[in-house]
């Protein structure tokens, strides 16, 4: 059963609120919302024994700088802890990998600022934009873990991007058996997180 959160009141029950800072592949885009990234991850913390209330802050469509513009607005609702999923339209766009950096350095520092953990999940950029563009895009996320000492999942699509079978007819997004890949992978990175958000 999903929790309800009640934006702008802290959870009193000792529930975890986790915002998804992301675009459309924390929204969900093209499923149903029992399939989507929030449900399937809420679902997967619950079986894993956390009490969590988990806000989808995707909009689809959203670079790192719109998430940026918009971050004030997700911090109003106060989660503990925010997963940062954000990149991918500014790599599908050819966006400047620096101005991106940029933005999400920006995130990272407001977050810290405000006491809030954070899980960075990082992006590649499409090969068919050339070594110099993949190189430099790709590697901003390392960066920013380093900087700003945050776990990184490096890859948020790992094991799902590319595979017809995982994605729905674009080619891009994730269908139900996408999401469930992706859940699965980042749920090791994201517990450890949600465990230190408990004893805080």
């Amino acid at each position: 059963m999903a929790m309800a959160w009640v934006p702008g009141v802290r959870a009193q029950d000792g529930s975890i609120r986790l915002a998804l800072l992301g675009d459309s592949l924390t929204a969900g885009y093209g499923l149903a919302a029992r399939d989507a990234f929030p449900a399937r991850l809420g679902a997967a913390l619950a079986a894993a024994g956390r009490a969590v209330i988990v806000q989808d802050a995707g909009v689809s469509g959203d670079t790192t700088a719109g998430g940026l513009a918009r971050l004030d607005w997700v911090l109003g609702d106060a989660p503990d802890v925010v997963l940062v999923e954000l990149g991918a339209n500014d790599a599908l766009r050819g966006l400047d990998p620096e101005a991106a950096y940029a933005s999400l350095d920006a995130i990272l520092t407001a977050l810290a600022q405000r006491g809030i953990l954070v899980v960075l999940a990082g992006f590649k950029a499409p090969r068919n934009l050339g070594p110099e563009y993949t190189e430099a895009f790709d590697g901003i996320y390392a960066r920013l873990a380093e900087r700003h000492g945050v776990p990184l999942y490096p890859f948020f699509l790992d094991g799902v991007a590319l595979d017809p079978e995982l994605n729905q007819t674009d080619g891009l997004h994730p269908n139900a058996a996408g999401v469930a890949v992706i859940v699965g992978g980042i749920l090791p990175t994201l517990l450890p997180v949600i465990d230190t958000a408990r004893r805080d």
